[in-house]
């Protein structure tokens, strides 16, 4: 959780920046970028959702099978 954390405060400060260099340049690259940047990592949230889900329910489900 400590890496996951990290990467939420790099993510965030990276969105700052493009946007502060959007309004100081204009070029719309910055924006786009951002964009990418916001997929991404909702898509690295699911994913990591659903490792969660999986090791909740799943493998404990499993354990209680055993």
């Amino acid at each position: 959780m400590l890496i996951l954390r990290l990467y939420m405060v790099l993510v965030a400060l990276l969105l700052v920046l493009s946007g502060g260099m959007y309004i100081f340049t204009r070029n719309r690259r910055y924006l786009k970028f951002a964009w990418q940047t916001v997929r991404f990592t909702v898509l690295l949230l699911l994913v990591f959702a659903l490792l969660f889900v999986l090791e909740r329910y799943v493998l404990v489900g499993w354990l209680a099978v055993l």
